[in-house]
C-alpha cells in the first residue's frame, strides 16, 4: 500500500519560483538565439522548452531538506536538466530511438534536421559543465566534485552505457536484475546525481549522503517501472512522446517480466522506500516527500 500523503505540501506552493530560477539561470547559461549560429541556438533553446523539470526539482528538493542555501543550488539544476535535454535529443535521433514527437511537438531534428540535432545535444552537454565551472555560488572543491559526479551520471558508466545496453537489448529477454541494471544506468544514474549534487553543495556527512543516495536509487528505479506501466496502459494519442516504442523494438519492461499488478506494485513500495530514506535524512524532509508523492501520482 502507497503512503502518498493527501494533505497539501509546502513545497508546492515553492515549485513556481524554483522554476523560475531554473529558467533564469538556464537563460543566462545558453547563448541567444540571436547569437551567430543562429539556426543552432535557436535549436538549444527549442530542446530546452516544455517539460516538468524533474530533476532540477530534485536538486532544489534535496538542497532545501539540507538547508541549502537557493543560489548555491541554480547551476546544479541547471546543468542537470541540460544533460537531460541533450539526452532527449540524442534519444530522439533516427539512429536511435527515432521518435516524431518530445513533449507534444516535432523533436528536434524533425523540427530542424538531424545534424543539428547531433550538434545540439553536443552543445547542451558541454554548457551543462560550463553552468557548474563558472557559477560564483560554489567553491573550486564543490566544484570539482558536482562536475565529477555528474560526468559519471552522463557518462559511459552511467546514462550512456545504459543507453548502449538498451539498444543492444532488443529482441532479447532480459531478467529482472540485468532490466533493473540497465534502467539504473540509463534512467537512475540522471536522477541519483540529483541527490549527490545536492549534498555536496551542503558538504553533508557520509550518513546523509548515504541516505540520499538511496533515496534517489529507490526513486529513479520507481520512476523507469512506472513509465513501462504508463506506456502499457495509456493511449498513444494522449502522448507527447511516440508510445509503445519498447513493444514495436520488442525489449523487456517490467511489466512484461512481473505482470502489470506486480509491476505497479514494486513500484509503490520503492516509492514508500524512498520516502523511509527522506525521513532518515533530515526532519525537513518534507520537499523529498512531496517530490516522491508527485512522481508517484502522474499519469503520463
Amino acid at each position: 500500500m502507497s503512503q502518498t500523503s493527501s494533505k497539501a505540501s509546502a513545497f508546492d506552493t515553492r515549485v513556481p519560483a524554483y522554476l523560475q530560477r531554473l529558467e533564469r539561470t538556464t537563460d543566462a547559461v545558453l547563448p541567444s538565439a540571436s547569437t551567430d549560429p543562429e539556426r543552432l541556438h535557436q535549436a538549444i533553446r527549442y530542446a530546452c522548452e516544455g517539460g516538468k523539470h524533474l530533476r532540477a526539482l530534485m536538486v532544489y528538493a534535496a538542497g532545501e531538506a539540507l538547508g541549502v542555501a537557493v543560489e548555491n543550488l541554480d547551476a546544479a539544476a541547471c546543468a542537470v536538466e541540460l544533460i537531460h535535454a541533450y539526452s532527449l535529443v540524442h534519444d530522439d535521433l533516427p539512429g536511435m530511438d527515432n521518435d516524431d514527437l518530445r513533449r507534444g511537438r516535432p523533436t528536434v531534428h524533425k523540427a530542424y534536421d538531424v545534424a543539428t540535432g547531433i550538434l545540439v545535444g553536443d552543445a547542451l552537454q558541454t554548457s551543462a559543465f560550463e553552468a557548474l565551472a563558472t557559477t560564483n555560488a560554489l567553491d573550486a572543491e564543490q566544484k570539482v566534485k558536482m562536475i565529477t559526479a555528474l560526468a559519471h551520471a552522463a557518462g559511459s558508466l552511467g546514462m550512456v552505457g545504459g543507453q548502449a545496453v538498451d539498444m543492444a537489448s532488443e529482441n532479447l529477454t532480459l531478467t529482472l536484475t540485468q532490466l533493473e541494471s540497465l534502467h539504473a544506468r540509463k534512467t537512475g544514474a540522471l536522477i541519483l546525481v540529483t541527490c549527490q549534487l545536492a549534498a555536496i553543495a551542503a558538504n553533508a556527512p557520509e550518513n546523509v549522503c548515504s541516505a540520499l543516495d538511496r533515496y534517489g536509487r529507490c526513486i529513479g528505479l520507481a520512476f523507469q517501472i512506472q513509465d513501462d506501466v504508463l506506456d502499457q496502459i495509456a493511449d498513444t494519442a494522449t502522448l507527447g512522446k511516440t508510445a509503445g516504442k519498447d513493444l514495436a523494438q520488442h525489449k523487456s519492461t517490467f511489466p512484461s517480466l512481473l505482470g502489470l499488478e506486480q509491476a505497479q506494485q514494486r513500484a509503490n513500495a520503492l516509492f514508500d522506500e524512498a520516502r523511509d530514506a527522506a525521513r532518515s535524512i533530515s526532519a525537513e524532509a518534507e520537499p523529498l516527500l512531496w517530490l516522491a508523492d508527485f512522481i508517484q501520482q502522474r499519469n503520463h
